[in-house]
């Protein structure tokens, strides 16, 4: 390896060094300044630039089933099993199978749908905020952003919520899953069999919650899901798994990293907390804001179904395009003062939920518990502070908070 590829790669691996989660913006600062990182020798492209990113998302020959990977198809040919935990959600398909399964998730985010559940939502937050009154402060990720979208996820589901704390811990492995470790590194990582443990075990759990509903039908997705055809076609029950434990687990983590994010954001600028009290109508701008500054999904991978050109840049055909978005969002070529959290900046094109057929189908959703959260926590709590510092969670993929304590 020469001495290019070494550093290209030692850059990787502090990523994934949860030392780092804290604050992770000077390292994608460095890694973004080298350039598109091409490691041959794993099969890898790295692009960071939000150029680079934005084209790869849209390019028609970007695909996003690992199964068209190099790689994959190496560690197939050596005997491993193509999907060890059976089907895959529809995020990780590409057409025509992912057009039909999105197709029908989405029936659960239709804009009627999410209108519908905005009494309910600020129901629950405001339930959250008493007990946070009550105490005289609250932990921003246990006492709020953590329990809200869980709560909605499991409703639109259909998953008794009064299950949640048996799979919690097989969503947030899940979760670890999605960091790029063997990618990067190209070995296993030493929680892989728990972790594979837990995959196996939320489908079963899924799978039996499926028979129940086909016994008795309710108005929840997984119900609808059971029923549906598209084109002739029924869902296969594997289907139907692969599409509630992708929603289940984004449910468990994305929304709830967005309003902790956002929060942390503004309490460590009081003055935009305060602003956010005393108008509610910047909420959108606080939220948009925090998906570019301090985005709940760090990084996406795609594969090169052909050749991928890329700013005079190939891909070879089977090679995986890492996109560090996180890294793009704070480009100085997109943005001025990228580093800076600033509401005010006007119109942003992030990355945050993705680009093209693959945009996030929950992300009016999220944006309407971040905003309901943040609006009614400020108004509450005006002269909420934060006490004591930050602790994050492992992941570096789904980047977000384990604890912050706020004093109200």
């Amino acid at each position: 390896m020469t001495g290019a590829l070494a550093e290209s790669q030692e850059l990787l691996l502090r990523l994934l060094d949860s030392g780092n989660r804290a604050d992770p913006y000077p390292l994608y600062g460095e890694i973004r300044d080298r350039g598109p990182m091409l490691l041959p020798d794993i099969n890898l492209a790295v692009f960071s630039r939000y150029a680079d990113c934005y084209d790869v998302l849209r390019h028609p020959d970007s695909a996003s089933d690992r199964l068209k990977s190099t790689v994959a198809q190496r560690a197939i040919a050596e005997g491993e099993p193509a999907r060890p935990l059976g089907t895959p959600g529809f995020l990780f398909l590409d057409p025509p199978d992912h057009t039909r399964l999105r197709k029908l998730a989405q029936q659960a985010f239709t804009p009627k749908v999410v209108k519908a559940l905005q009494p309910d939502i600020a129901g629950l937050v405001d339930a959250l905020l008493d007990k946070a009154a009550a105490k005289g402060h609250f932990d921003l990720i246990e006492d709020l952003a953590y329990p809200l979208p869980v709560a909605v996820i499991c409703r639109l589901l259909g998953v008794p919520l009064e299950d949640e704390p048996e799979f919690s811990h097989a969503s947030a492995l899940s979760a670890r899953s999605l960091d790029p470790f063997i990618t990067f590194t190209g070995d296993i990582p030493d929680d892989f069999d728990e972790r594979m443990e837990a995959g196996l075990w939320l489908r079963q759990y899924l799978r039996d919650l499926v028979a129940r509903r086909r016994a008795q039908p309710g108005e929840d997705l997984m119900s609808r899901l059971i029923g549906a055809e598209e084109d002739g076609d029924q869902l296969t029950e594997d289907e139907i798994v692969a599409t509630c434990n992708l929603l289940l687990v984004a449910g468990h983590e994305t929304t709830v990293n967005l309003i902790a994010n956002a929060a942390l954001a503004m309490l460590r600028e009081p003055r935009h907390w305060a602003a956010l009290a005393g108008d509610p109508t910047r909420a959108p701008a606080i939220i948009e804001e925090t998906l570019r500054h301090d985005p709940p999904v760090q990084l996406v991978a795609r594969i090169a179904a052909e050749d991928l050109e890329i700013n005079g840049v190939t891909v070879p055909k089977g090679d995986t395009a890492m996109l560090l978005t996180a890294a793009a969002q704070r480009d100085p070529a997109m943005y001025v003062d990228a580093e800076v959290f600033d509401p005010d900046r006007g119109a942003i094109k992030h990355l945050a939920f993705g680009h093209g057929p693959h945009f996030c189908l929950g992300a009016p959703l999220a944006r309407m518990e971040a905003q309901l959260a943040l609006t009614m926590v400020t108004e509450r709590f005006p002269k909420a502070r934060l006490a004591g510092p930050a602790q994050y969670k492992p992941n570096l993929t789904l980047r977000g908070l384990a604890s912050q304590t706020v004093l109200v």
